[in-house]
């Protein structure tokens, strides 16, 4: 197996188990929240203000997330060029899953493609539960096993 299919394989396990792991939906925790006290313990007054929170909110089409998607498309486009390329001079496709759709230009234009619009949507269904370090992870990953999959097609020819 090469390195670029273990990178996908590895980005994919990644992802699914980000997705199914249900640590990653839960509430935050309270830690001001008042504690069970005992028949001997005196009744609390009043409390301290909540520590302020520090947060990382920011809009999904912020400047930084445009710039990873365009990074992650502009990758997927030369990919795409690059084992369109291979598979036209007599190169087979290693990946079992674009292998399905590397019978046409237009089939893995359709998966490149997807592949983009979906690290797109994963990223948004991240921002949109809270975790923002995983909405940018995954155009990182895609953005990575993109350029590694260029590298390993131009340096296989």
């Amino acid at each position: 197996m090469t390195s670029r299919y273990l990178l996908r394989y590895l980005a994919a396990a990644l992802i699914s188990c980000g997705v199914s792991c249900p640590a990653l939906f839960s509430q935050e925790l309270a830690l001001n929240a008042p504690q069970p006290s005992d028949a001997m313990a005196a009744p609390i007054i009043a409390s301290a203000p909540p520590a302020p929170t520090i947060t990382t909110e920011h809009k999904f089409w912020d400047r930084e997330n445009v710039a990873l998607f365009a990074a992650s498309a502009a990758l997927s486009a030369a990919d795409f060029t690059v084992t369109r390329q291979n598979l036209q001079s007599g190169g087979r496709e290693l990946n079992p899953i674009v292998r399905v759709f590397g019978h046409s230009t237009t089939g893995l234009a359709l998966n490149f493609a997807g592949e983009t619009a979906g690290g797109i949507a994963l990223g948004y269904i991240f921002h949109r539960t809270g975790h923002h370090r995983l909405e940018r992870l995954v155009s990182i990953v895609n953005i990575s096993t993109s350029a590694g999959a260029v590298t390993y097609g131009l340096t296989h020819r």
